[in-house]
């Protein structure tokens, strides 16, 4: 299992201004990557400001949970088979280090799938991070976000120095999976 500290600063954008600074840094070629959410059916992970996703991306799955940290978050990962992907999607999710760490901050190893959220990501390395570019959709919505990933929190002002460059007011994006169960409640969810 990879554990690392990741430190992100994130801003919604409008489709107008996505498109313009895609024009301005002509970032990386764009890939579809879809984030499969599990937690337990009461939402026990929600609730302790962690998440637990599937992501597969260029024909690769990884099994990730993230969970409040000091600094940022604590992401756990481990790599999945296309098969433990499929079981899981099926209700069946693998043994493995981040369902064992999962099950102990939820106090519950009943986890289900509640939906994906489908991403056109590209990404380029600016200052001393990495800058993402990031067109999603999920739960009939959709939503741009620029996202800045930096080693430690100096890179917020980096993050504010391009944003000001570019005439974008500063709008705080929810992590995504926030942003999935705010839309799934307002669906009807939990």
């Amino acid at each position: 299992m990879n554990e690392e500290i990741e430190i992100e600063f994130k801003c919604v954008v409008t489709k107008t201004q996505f498109d313009e600074l895609v024009a301005a840094f002509e970032p990386g070629p764009f890939q579809n990557q879809h984030n499969h959410y599990f937690d337990t059916p009461d939402f026990l992970l929600k609730d302790a400001g962690a998440a637990l996703r599937i992501r597969e991306k260029n024909s690769k799955a990884e099994m990730t949970l993230k969970e409040p940290a000091d600094t940022g978050l604590l992401e756990s990962t481990v790599l999945l088979s296309k098969d433990e992907v499929e079981s899981a999607l099926n209700g069946t999710l693998p043994d493995n280090d981040v369902i064992k760490r999962a099950s102990k901050r939820a106090g519950a190893a009943n986890f289900v799938h509640f939906g994906t959220l489908s991403t056109t990501r590209a990404e380029m390395t600016y200052g001393d991070g990495l800058l993402v570019f990031d067109h999603s959709t999920y739960l009939e919505q959709e939503d741009y976000e620029i996202e800045y990933e930096a080693k430690d929190v100096s890179g917020e002002a980096v993050f504010h120095q391009l944003l000001t460059k570019y005439g974008i007011d500063y709008i705080p994006a929810e992590n995504k999976i926030r942003r999935f169960y705010r839309t799934l409640t307002q669906h009807g969810g939990n």
